[in-house]
């Protein structure tokens, strides 16, 4: 295939646009749902992190078990399934339930969002030219940063000035408008060929392969530690930022750390699909340990916006490529499968890193946990060499 294949049709766009609006949902959502369990409902702490947290794990699940509906049901139908649950239950929080059932609802949301999420990276994954399949996704992922980068100031503006019912509102509206656009999504079932349906069969004989991709896991574990790094970041930054005081500077961190990844996507994505995936991830895992170590250290603005600039083209750029060598591992009919492992990982990673990364807090400071993350993000570059670096070349990526 030309290697100047079209990336902008109408799918990629329609399908980069819902996932945007996933994202952004999330974010909305994450920000203030501890603070309205606690104020609301009257939550205790540990409750309130509780609601937070049984989204990922509802998250997790559904991305476990989307790639069963993916080979019974189809892409486009799993999708509207899943979108039609994120709509529903995005518009359950308008009723003031009891903790108990918020519980419930946030597990329910996320489960939604995990099936349709996958299976938007699968379509991506396989709408893609072949040659130009690493800049595609890189492409593709810049939706999510975006999401990542709106959604927290966009919640904690609304939430100051406008109230919780607002943000609720929004989010039901953006899921109406997910559903929408999703219908408009022209994209058959691959056909399964006696040859191709007996590969997927024989994949699929042991459990694990029921639920999971196992040549995309060597990648996916990558993509796990180097989460787990990035979620202390994710999680405690505004904390560090007040003890350090560059709280002002703290609050455009993660728009600085957007935009280094849109201004390196459009060289990193094409760069891999010549050169090979290893071209970026070595730098990436040296720049990354970099951003942290700096960010160990930091005693005024410049240098956090710096760590959240260097952050944006290391981490940013480790997240682009391991999806796209997640997807390239799989044949096209596993290629649900391998998105929904790459991401079970990326989930796991920042859902339950801050659980286990916070525990360490007790005992050694903000500057200390970031300088051990700085450590254990170059430790990624022997065990990336270990389970995948060593095996590619600097071809084209197939």
């Amino acid at each position: 295939m030309n290697s100047q294949a079209p990336l902008w049709t109408r799918n990629f766009i329609l399908v980069s646009a819902i996932n945007f609006q996933l994202v952004l949902t999330f974010y909305l959502l994450v920000v203030v749902i501890v603070g309205y369990a606690v104020s609301e409902l009257a939550a205790t702490t540990a409750q309130a992190g509780l609601v937070s947290g049984l989204f990922i794990v509802g998250t997790l699940i559904g991305r476990l078990l989307v790639g069963n509906f993916l080979e019974k049901f189809g892409r486009k139908t799993t999708l509207i399934v899943g979108l039609t649950g994120f709509l529903m239950f995005s518009g359950l929080y308008f009723i003031k339930f009891d903790v108990g059932m918020l519980l419930l609802v946030r597990f329910m949301h996320g489960f939604m969002m995990g099936m349709a999420s996958t299976v938007l990276g699968t379509i991506i994954a396989q709408i893609l030219p072949p040659t130009r399949r690493g800049e595609g996704i890189g492409y593709y992922s810049m939706s999510s940063t975006l999401g990542t980068a709106i959604g927290p100031f966009l919640a904690i503006w609304m939430m100051l000035h406008i109230g919780y019912h607002a943000i609720f509102t929004l989010s039901s509206i953006i899921a109406v408008f997910c559903l929408v656009v999703a219908l408009f999504i022209q994209i058959s079932d691959l056909p399964q060929t006696k040859s191709a349906q007996s590969a997927v069969n024989v994949e699929t004989n042991s459990w694990l392969s029921q639920f999971v991709e196992k040549k995309a896991l060597p990648i996916s574990f990558i993509m796990l530690l180097t989460s787990i790094c990035y979620s202390g970041v994710l999680s405690f930054v505004n904390f560090y930022a007040k003890e350090i005081n560059l709280v002002e500077a703290a609050s455009v961190f993660f728009l600085m750390y957007a935009v280094a990844i849109l201004i390196s996507r459009p060289f990193t994505g094409p760069l891999m699909d010549r050169k090979g995936e290893n071209i970026i991830m070595y730098p990436a895992f040296v720049i990354m340990a970099i951003a942290l170590l700096l960010l160990s250290q930091a005693q005024n603005s410049w240098m956090l916006l710096l760590c959240a600039a260097l952050l944006g083209l290391g981490y940013g750029n480790i997240q682009s490529v391991c999806q796209t060598v997640a997807v390239k591992s799989a044949s096209i009919e596993r290629m649900g499968f391998a998105t929904s492992t790459f991401f079970i990982f990326l989930d796991a990673g920042l859902g339950f890193g801050p659980y286990f990364l916070g525990m360490t807090l007790n005992s050694i400071s903000y500057s200390t946990l970031y300088m051990y993350s700085a450590i254990t993000s170059l430790l990624c570059i022997v065990i990336y060499y270990a389970l995948h670096g060593k095996n590619v070349s600097t071809r084209k990526l197939a």
